[in-house]
């Protein structure tokens, strides 16, 4: 007698409640930030085409720091270089917790998500590179539309006030960090200038200091952060992209809880610092980084020129082809099905969603585009390409949002007040004999 095939697993199904309970903290903070981060984005775009741009500029370039050290930096810099490590060292973290805890911990939950962020990778990359080869432009910028900046995407959902469900809002989440360790990889492996090996080497030496402090259970801040500050100065130093430092310390830390721990060190340590990464840290970077003189002409630019062009198609085109295809293909040719609840038009439009790229493809820009006439268009698509792919999801998500808020509803249902969604209290169903 023939064995009866083994059912499909759910794909954006419901979480389970510790998963959910994660995801939602999460996310929570990234909405308030992204928020912050619109507001932030616009005063640097109004400020930036206002009579006081030259105080703009002069700001940004603005120089301070210990020269002896190696840290002479300009206001911008300083922003990129220093500030955004906290927004790597968050994502380290996040990658850590879904690698030992979340959706990516066994190959068969890992395999959907990863292979639809990195399709969502390559596919703005190959756009972006026959789109400047076409035109004859450069090739440095094939890796700018690459990433999707989570936070800005909440920020569009929160303004938009959809319900969109928890499964649908991981996937996201899950998207995003898969995305960001892309970037942080492109950054080392492609953006980094001449090796000073003896800097490099005390780098390294620092991480191993600090894996031996967390496989030794040594807790206080006041070991952590002046080495933390030192591995950072080091990196920099080395030739590395100092936000390196920040996703390697973040992959160090340890995420699960040991016997008697409220928790876990990557917990606490992302509990402290991703309000000030939320809604200092990466405000501030995009407010020096977002300021871009406004025009007819610089627009123009952005169609006309081959560089901006590729960025603009990338985010908006490849980001929203290449994740949804990767989708759809993957759960073809694997065992999960789409929850009945919801269709493949609504991962279409969280593909369009994820084509807001925002805080990563500035960074990336400023790398591969060192002057700034080169970069100014190239930011310009950023905002212009991030601005289309939100309207295409608002419109695409609002048609749904009736099917959201219903889902939305029956999974925070609380009719016993126990603190517990009484989806999750349902007994299972029991399985229907047919025969003997």
């Amino acid at each position: 007698m023939a064995a009866a095939p083994r059912e499909r697993s759910p794909f954006l199904g419901l979480l389970p409640l510790p998963e959910r309970t994660a995801v939602a903290q999460a996310l929570r903070t990234e909405t308030v930030g992204g928020l912050v981060l619109l507001a932030a984005a616009v005063a640097a775009l109004v400020w930036a085409n206002s009579p006081w741009a030259g105080t703009y500029e002069r700001i940004r370039e603005f120089h301070f720091g210990i020269p002896a050290l190696g840290l002479d930096l300009s206001v911008g810099h300083w922003t990129a270089d220093g500030l955004l490590t906290l927004f790597f060292l968050i994502a380290g973290i996040e990658l850590k917790r879904e690698l030992v805890v979340g959706e990516l911990r066994t190959p068969a939950t890992a395999a959907l998500p990863v292979i639809a962020a990195f399709s969502g990778m390559i596919v703005p990359a190959a756009l972006y590179a026959l789109t400047a080869s076409a035109g004859g432009g450069s090739l440095h910028g094939w890796a700018v539309p690459m990433a999707t900046d989570i936070a800005f995407a909440l920020a569009v959902l929160a303004v938009l006030s959809t319900h969109l469900p928890a499964a649908l809002r991981a996937f996201l989440l899950t998207l995003a960090v898969v995305d960001d360790l892309g970037g942080i990889l492109v950054i080392a492996v492609f953006f980094t200038s001449d090796l000073n090996f003896a800097a490099l080497g005390g780098a390294f030496a620092g991480l191993v200091l600090f894996y031996v402090l967390q496989r030794r259970r040594v807790r206080g801040w006041w070991w952590y952060a002046p080495l933390g500050i030192a591995i950072w100065a080091l990196m920099y130093n080395a030739g590395v992209h100092a936000t390196v430092a920040g996703v390697a310390m973040g992959l160090i830390l340890r995420t699960t809880r040991d016997e008697g721990e409220d928790r876990s060190p990557g917990e606490r340590t992302s509990h402290l610092l991703h309000p000030f990464s939320a809604g200092v840290a990466v405000p501030l970077f995009a407010l020096f980084a977002a300021g871009v003189a406004v025009s007819t002409a610089s627009l123009g630019e952005v169609f006309t020129r081959p560089e901006p062009l590729g960025v603009a198609l990338g985010l908006v085109l490849g980001k929203t082809v290449g994740i949804f295809a990767g989708t759809y293909l993957a759960a073809r040719f694997t065992r999960a099905r789409l929850n009945p609840d919801l269709a493949w038009a609504d991962v279409f439009a969280l593909s369009a969603l994820a084509g807001i790229g925002f805080t990563v493809a500035l960074l990336i820009g400023e790398l591969a585009f060192p002057d700034p006439s080169a970069a100014e268009p190239v930011k310009a698509a950023v905002l212009l390409g991030s601005l289309t792919a939100a309207l295409l999801a608002a419109l695409l998500l609002k048609r749904r949002n009736g099917v959201y808020r219903r889902l939305y509803e029956e999974e925070n249902r609380d009719d016993d007040h126990d603190g517990i969604p009484d989806i999750y209290q349902r007994p299972p169903a029991q399985p229907q004999h047919t025969g003997p």
